[in-house]
């Protein structure tokens, strides 16, 4: 009934791998939720072991990205998917056994070894979908899969909270090692991947120089690179100064702070859904240039607003087009780059928006002391601009007639 309703889901590629990734948003937000209460707990809320949560979550993205995203190209990409999930789920189970037996600490390997395995897990996502969706449904597959990713970015903390306040710290380790072995159970569903021979017998290291040359050698992913770094660096600046932006510029008290973030959530989840209902009309490289232009609007009038009732209408505006960026920018890697190399691709770009957002982040404090709020504002909105610009330039990249191959001389 519901492949008639909505045609994309005829196709059991797009049908399963959502499914699979629904499941796996509900562990890792539990997983994620429930560890960050637990420490705090454990520890009298200790900023250390606060940060090596975010540690364990994020320096996997550095230090695998590229590693996993080089073997997502290797290897068989269901199995890759598959193996993932169930050996979080297993590894899950082994940190409920040892917290039960054992130390408490060892809660930081959860957050630590599933996120190694989603840097090969995630290219090999996008490449099934490459290779199993039409190019007519690619981009609403794609806006169906970062929706859900959107959605748990506003309902994850919610359900997270929920069930470590209501069953505690064990419960809900079970909990999110049944969603991710239900992410690898949907997975089986899939069709055996095909068979595909190897031209030459290329080692890791070759492979990865050949991911490089690919990226350096197409201006368009250049350019993606580029919106990846100014959307990462406006994101960390905004983030921390959120809360002198209530405090300092509209003279609020701290806990209004809650009304920003509810305003830019709902934004985020009406602008999800109509990134789906528009990625059938839009072409990838409009939503990205509409959501670049927008951000840099709202995130100026945010920087000079001092009327609470202003800054919400813009926090809704950021919000709803932030789906858009996604939707924009990972349509286009899995457009513009063939199969062979969405892995290695991914593995450059993803951590290009990461790292800018982290060490955005780590210099916003100083960068404060000598700048006003509505300056440093007024800095991520010009960043926004210039992801515009180099998004504009996307869509005027000359189109040549035949797929830029990267020339791979045998060893």
């Amino acid at each position: 009934m519901i492949s008639k309703t909505f045609p994309l889901f005829q196709n059991k590629y797009v049908r399963y791998i959502l499914l699979s990734n629904l499941f796996l948003q509900i562990g890792i937000w539990i997983r994620n939720f429930a560890i960050l209460l637990f420490v705090m707990e454990q520890t009298n809320g200790n900023a250390i072991a606060i940060s090596m949560i975010s540690i364990a979550e994020y320096a996997p993205i550095f230090l695998f990205s590229f590693i996993g995203g080089t073997f997502a190209d290797r290897w068989r990409p269901k199995q890759t998917m598959f193996w993932c999930s169930f050996l979080s789920s297993v590894s899950i189970f082994i940190v409920l056994l040892t917290l039960v037996f054992g130390t408490w600490k060892v809660i930081f390997f959860a957050t630590l070894f599933s996120s190694i395995l989603s840097q090969f897990s995630q290219p090999s996502g996008r490449k099934l979908f490459k290779a199993h969706v039409s190019a007519e449904h690619l981009q609403q597959s794609i806006s169906y899969y970062q929706t859900t990713t959107s959605l748990f970015i506003i309902l994850g903390p919610v359900i997270g909270t929920a069930i470590y306040q209501q069953f505690g710290i064990s419960w809900a380790i079970v909990l999110t090692g049944i969603s991710f072995a239900l992410s690898a159970l949907v997975l089986t569903f899939l069709p055996k991947d095909e068979t595909v021979k190897s031209k030459s017998n290329r080692k890791v290291h070759q492979e990865m120089l050949d991911g490089f040359r690919y990226v350096f050698s197409r201006r368009e992913l250049l350019l993606l690179g580029a919106c990846f770094i100014t959307v990462g660096i406006s994101g960390g600046l905004i983030q921390p100064l959120n809360i002198f932006l209530v405090t300092e510029q509209l003279q609020l008290p701290k806990e209004s702070l809650q009304w920003l973030m509810i305003a830019n959530g709902l934004g985020m989840i009406i602008g999800s859904g109509m990134g789906v209902a528009l990625s059938k009309k839009l072409p990838p490289h409009k939503m990205l240039t509409i959501g670049m232009v927008i951000s840099a609007g709202g995130v100026s009038i945010i920087g000079f607003s001092e009327w609470l009732w202003v800054t919400l209408i813009a926090e809704v505006a950021v919000g709803f087009v932030m789906p858009l960026i996604q939707i924009g920018v990972y349509t286009l890697v899995v457009l513009q780059v063939e199969e062979a190399y969405i892995g290695r691709v991914s593995g450059i770009l993803n951590p290009l928006f990461t790292g800018a957002m982290v060490l955005a982040m780590a210099a916003v404090g100083s960068l404060k002391a000598f700048f006003s709020i509505t300056l440093l504002f007024q800095l991520a909105s010009l960043l926004f601009v210039l992801g515009f610009i180099a998004a504009v330039w996307i869509t005027l990249a000359p189109k040549k007639k035949e797929q830029l191959h990267v020339e791979v001389q045998s060893s």
